[in-house]
């Protein structure tokens, strides 16, 4: 399996294309998203054709202005290791098979794993 730094390497374009197809989708132009985000059109620009690698608070700002989940931009761009949860152990797959349903949309995607991070946290409280 690739080192995350090297997933990471390869994971800026990656970020940049998701990026770009998320706001075709909320369908905001590249200007408009820039608005909402916070971030320069022209640093926006690099970032979509895969020229610069955003930091975590500009990723941040970008999923909140399109209404998506942080955590999918930082695993795209090599931020976060997709096969980690938060407590060290491997995923048992529940959020990489909703990320990856083409069934559902950003927001139905959102909301699934929302819900799914609170059971998590219930049962990990109850089970302390």
């Amino acid at each position: 399996m690739a080192k995350l730094s090297d997933r990471a390497a390869g994971a800026v374009g990656s970020v940049g294309e998701y990026l770009a197809e998320q706001r075709r989708q909320a369908q905001l132009s590249l200007r408009q998203l820039s608005d909402l985000a916070g971030v320069s059109n022209p640093y926006l620009s690099q970032i979509e054709r895969g020229l610069r690698k955003p930091s975590a608070d500009v990723l941040q700002q970008l999923a909140k202005a399109l209404r998506i989940s942080a955590e999918t931009l930082y695993v795209r761009a090599g931020i976060l290791d997709p096969d980690d949860s938060p407590d060290g152990k491997k995923s048992a797959g529940v959020v990489d098979a909703v990320l990856l349903d083409p069934a559902l949309n950003e927001r139905q995607k959102r909301v699934l794993l929302d819900v799914y991070a609170s059971f998590v946290r219930e049962n990990t409280t109850t089970a302390d």
